[in-house]
C-alpha cells in the first residue's frame, strides 16, 4: 500500500491536476493511518515534500483511536513531525462503546487526552458522537462538562448515523433500540451548543467547536473552497473547479497503481454546482456566506436572488443578514441542511 501511495504522488505530479500551490496542511486519516510506523510515515511525508512545498509551519494531522495512544507511539509521531493528533473518543462509555463496536474502552478514553498532552502535543481535536440510543441527556452533560474540564483544544460532535452495511446496520435490523430518534439528537446539539459557548468554545462549524485560535486550518481550507490533493484508496480530490475521487478497493487501487494509471473517477463542477457548493460550505461555517463573493465570482443576479430567497428564513429567524453577509442563527443550525437546499440554484 505504502509503495502504491508514493507512485500516486509520483503520477500525480505528473498529471498536474494541482499545480503551484504550497501544502499547509496534510493530514493522515480514514482507515487506520496509526498503524503506519516512524520510517513508513517519514517515507510518506518525504515523497509529499518532494511533490510541493511544504509550509515549515504547516498543520499535519494523524488521526488515532485511544487505545492507539501508547509512549512509543506519541514520541514516533513526535519524531516524523506530526503536530496535531485527531482522536477518535466517541464516547466515554463502555456499553456505549461496545455497541459502536469500538476497539478502546471508556478508561482509555478517559486518559487519552493527557496522555497526548504529556507526550507534547497540544494541539489536538476529538470526535463524539451524540444522539444514540444509550447516550442519556445526564451523559451527554457528563461529557461536555469533561471537554471543559480537559481544556481539549477542538472538538467535532456529530448526530449518530447508521450506514449501510456496516455492523450498526445489522444491529438496527435485529433490534428497535438502535433506533435513535430526531428529537433526541435535537436535544443534545442543543446542550452541545450551549454548553459549548458556555465554556469560552466558538462554534466555527455546524459539526465542530474550537478554543479562540485552535479551528483545523485542515478542515477549514476544505470550507473554504482551497484546492486539496487526496493520495490513497478512496482519496477526494478538488483543484476548483474539478472534483476526483479514488476507486474504493484496496486490491483494485494498487493493481492500477502498479499500471500507472490513477483509478479515479472526475467530475467537472459546472458554475451553478459551483456556486451551490459556496453556498453549502460557507453557510455551515460562522461567517456565513459572503454576498460580495457570489457577486464578484458569479454576477450581480445572482447575488440579489440569493438575498430574495433568503428573506423566508430570515423572517422565520433562522437567518440574518450582517452586512454583505448570511449567517445562520443558532435556530437556523437546526436546520442547515434544509436551508441551504431552499437557497441552491437550478441548473
Amino acid at each position: 500500500m505504502i509503495a502504491a501511495l508514493l507512485k500516486e504522488l509520483d503520477l500525480q505530479t505528473k498529471e498536474n491536476f494541482i499545480t503551484d500551490t504550497p501544502i499547509d496542511t496534510i493530514y493522515f486519516g480514514g482507515g487506520t493511518p496509526s498503524l503506519l510506523n516512524e520510517q513508513e510515515l517519514n517515507t510518506i511525508l518525504k515523497a509529499v515534500g518532494k511533490w510541493g512545498s511544504v509550509n515549515p509551519q504547516a498543520e499535519i494531522t494523524l488521526e488515532a483511536n485511544p487505545d492507539d495512544l501508547s509512549e512509543a507511539n506519541l514520541m514516533s509521531w513526535k519524531n516524523t513531525g506530526i503536530n496535531r493528533l485527531s482522536i477518535g473518543i466517541q464516547s466515554l462509555y463502555d456499553d456505549e462503546l461496545q455497541w459502536m463496536n469500538r476497539a478502546h474502552n471508556a478508561d482509555e478514553a478517559l486518559h487519552a487526552i493527557s496522555k497526548a498532552q504529556q507526550a507534547g502535543f497540544d494541539k489536538l481535536s476529538v470526535d463524539f458522537i451524540y444522539g444514540g440510543p444509550l447516550l442519556s441527556d445526564e451523559r451527554w452533560e457528563k461529557t461536555l462538562q469533561w471537554i471543559g474540564e480537559q481544556k481539549i483544544p477542538h472538538v467535532s460532535c456529530y448526530a449518530l448515523t447508521i450506514e449501510p452495511k456496516t455492523p450498526l446496520a445489522k444491529v438496527k435490523r435485529t433490534s428497535i433500540e438502535t433506533e435513535a430518534s430526531e428529537e433526541k439528537q435535537s436535544r443534545h446539539f442543543g446542550m452541545l451548543m450551549d454548553q459549548m459557548e458556555a465554556m469560552g468554545y466558538e462554534h466555527y462549524e455546524i459539526s465542530n467547536f474550537a478554543l479562540p485560535g485552535k479551528r483545523s486550518q485542515h478542515n477549514t481550507s476544505y470550507w473554504e473552497g482551497k484546492p486539496y490533493l487526496g493520495i490513497g484508496p478512496s482519496a477526494h480530490s478538488f483543484n476548483g473547479k474539478i472534483r476526483k475521487w479514488n476507486i474504493a478497493s484496496n486490491q483494485k487501487y494498487i493493481r492500477s497503481i502498479g499500471e500507472n494509471v490513477i483509478p479515479a473517477t472526475t467530475e467537472t463542477l459546472t458554475d451553478t454546482q459551483q456556486l451551490n457548493e459556496y453556498i453549502m460550505t460557507r453557510l455551515r461555517m460562522i461567517e456565513g456566506i459572503d454576498i460580495t463573493v457570489i457577486y464578484n465570482r458569479f454576477g450581480e443576479k445572482y447575488a440579489n436572488t440569493l438575498v430574495a430567497s433568503s428573506q423566508m428564513h430570515i423572517e422565520k429567524g433562522h437567518l440574518l443578514k450582517d452586512d454583505n453577509r448570511i449567517i445562520l442563527t443558532k435556530a437556523g443550525k437546526y436546520f442547515a441542511d434544509a436551508i441551504a437546499a431552499d437557497l441552491f440554484f437550478n441548473a
